[in-house]
């Protein structure tokens, strides 16, 4: 049974930062790219049925949609406070949601509506997409807009294929997409003749709407995204694995389970054979002011994620031997990248290696309060920068004036 008023005390004492333990989420056709620093004799730690652990979610109140045997707490995000037994991020929201939050949020949100992680494969995955709210509805969960960013520090090694397949060649027609579904079950549908892949650089990202095919390259991925789990793979075969049906069909009502043109329709079919997809989809990082002054307190911080109302991020480096004070219009999650040190005067450092299971020091939640204050930042090291992502929810309000949607 939970103790809301131990919920309510934890969140409510101490400078308003929460330590997070790591949350380790399996895929079952996917094979681990061996980027995330879990230990080796960890990959399979939910079983070879499973699949390897591919992913690693962070300030998730989202359960993962992983069919019959995901696990009561998979994808979920636990708070360990200073004293006492940890609690789930997800409960702290409904009980606390006024102060981790602020009060406004939540009358306008109902909660936390952001889901971020970092996806590390070995190689591709298939082409898929993510319904958007009017079909995803229709199954009981909400549309999923993401975002990728690709940061330097995961990814020294490129892997297998550092593509992504995003959208369709101009001039395919549906009756191209129409043909690939009916040969699902001769190995490779062939839907990949009808893609463009586009090379991924590690220091930049992209912004990919619902109804849009993808398939996911081997960099490492740092995805904001709206907390849902909802998708339809299009693409039956990859690097000799086959995908069933099944992933096609996951999230949608059953009497269209063989409704080609209604699995077709859930395409938003402009966004995919835009011609200028890369000059619309692709984000570069956005200095958050002068680089010069920024440097010059001690700092440098680059929005990587912006343009929608759905969800923002930035890139915060705390330059060698400085200490700095940063504020934020809205709470956040965060996850290091790089180096070690305080924040918030609470102990923060990037793991070499992770045991499944164990508390690691890299990833915290930043109350809302805490952020409009003013967090202080302290990197000790004479050498090392301290690199830090963050990762707001819906209506930041310091994202507004980069919105592309409106």
């Amino acid at each position: 049974m939970l103790d809301r008023a131990k919920i309510q005390q934890a969140v409510s004492a101490g400078s308003g930062v929460l330590r997070l333990e790591p949350s380790w989420v399996p895929r079952s056709f996917m094979i681990p790219g061996r980027r995330l620093k879990l230990h080796p004799d960890d990959l399979y730690a939910f079983g070879g049925h499973r699949g390897g652990i591919n992913e690693r979610w962070f300030s998730s109140t989202t359960k993962a949609s992983n069919g019959p045997a995901t696990t009561p707490d998979e994808g979920l995000s636990y708070v360990h406070p200073a004293a006492g037994a940890k609690f789930l991020l997800k409960d702290a929201v409904e009980i606390a949601g006024d102060l981790l939050l602020s009060a406004d949020v939540m009358e306008r949100e109902g909660g936390w509506n952001l889901l971020c992680k970092f996806f590390d494969n070995m190689g591709p995955i298939p082409h898929h997409m993510h319904q958007s709210d009017e079909f995803a509805s229709k199954v009981g969960f909400k549309g999923k807009p993401e975002a990728y960013y690709f940061p330097p520090q995961y990814n020294q090694l490129f892997n297998n294929f550092p593509h992504t397949y995003m959208g369709l060649e101009p001039g395919t027609t549906k009756d191209d997409i129409r043909r690939c579904l009916e040969r699902w079950n001769r190995g490779d549908n062939g839907i990949i003749f009808h893609a463009r892949a586009y090379r991924l650089e590690p220091g930049s990202g992209w912004q990919i709407d619902p109804g849009i095919l993808h398939a996911p390259g081997s960099l490492v991925t740092y995805e904001p995204q709206v907390n849902s789990d909802v998708f339809a793979m299009f693409q039956s075969e990859v690097e000799g694995r086959i995908v069933p049906w099944d992933l096609l069909v996951k999230d949608v009502l059953p009497e269209y389970h063989h409704d080609l043109d209604y699995i077709i329709s859930m395409l938003d079919w402009e966004a995919n054979i835009n011609p200028e997809f890369g000059k619309t989809n692709k984000r570069h990082p956005v200095p958050v002011r002068a680089v010069e002054e920024m440097e010059e307190a001690g700092y440098r911080e680059l929005w990587i994620t912006y343009g929608g109302g759905y969800y923002s991020a930035k890139e915060l480096t705390v330059l060698p031997g400085r200490t700095v004070t940063i504020k934020d219009a809205a709470a956040y999650g965060l996850i290091l990248t790089q180096g070690y040190g305080t924040f918030g005067g609470t102990q923060v450092c990037t793991p070499s290696m992770i045991r499944f299971g164990e508390l690691t020091e890299d990833e915290l939640f930043v109350t809302a309060s805490a952020a409009q204050e003013g967090v202080r930042i302290e990197n000790p090291s004479k050498t090392d920068p301290l690199v830090i992502l963050k990762h707001f929810g819906p209506g930041n309000p310091d994202a507004e004036s980069l919105r592309k949607d409106r």
